[in-house]
């Protein structure tokens, strides 16, 4: 992910804006997008700052609450498989996940998880 223009850069857009440049302008000449620079004066005549915002998304987990139910799920039968505790969460508890927020859980709680279904045993290797 990329990181946020620097503060500094972001002031002396401002600054340049201030000082009776259009936002335009002020865009073509520091060299960043015309959007970029609209949205900063926009957010700075509005807000009175130009700060970045934070980046990233919600990172809680939709499982917490329903914790002690998927380790009662993975305690009562330890070969269960990622669809396979997804699918008891929703037709036991009602709790509708994807499979990449039940391997997140399994993968923060420490849980090992079977990694695939049986396979015939290798022809090449010694059996």
């Amino acid at each position: 992910m990329a990181a946020p223009y620097s503060q500094d850069l972001r002031d002396r857009v401002i600054g340049a804006v201030a000082a009776g440049r259009s936002a335009r302008a002020a865009a073509l000449w520091f060299g960043i997008g015309v959007s970029t620079a609209i949205r900063w004066v926009q957010r700075w005549r509005a807000e009175g700052h130009a700060a970045a915002r934070a980046m990233g998304g919600d990172h809680r987990s939709r499982l917490r609450e329903h914790r002690a139910a998927v380790l009662s799920l993975v305690a009562g039968a330890p070969d269960l498989t990622l669809a396979e505790i997804r699918d008891r969460l929703q037709a036991q508890h009602g709790v509708r996940v994807g499979l990449t927020t039940v391997w997140r859980f399994v993968e923060a709680n420490k849980l090992t998880r079977k990694k695939r279904a049986c396979a015939p045993p290798s022809r090449i290797a010694m059996t």
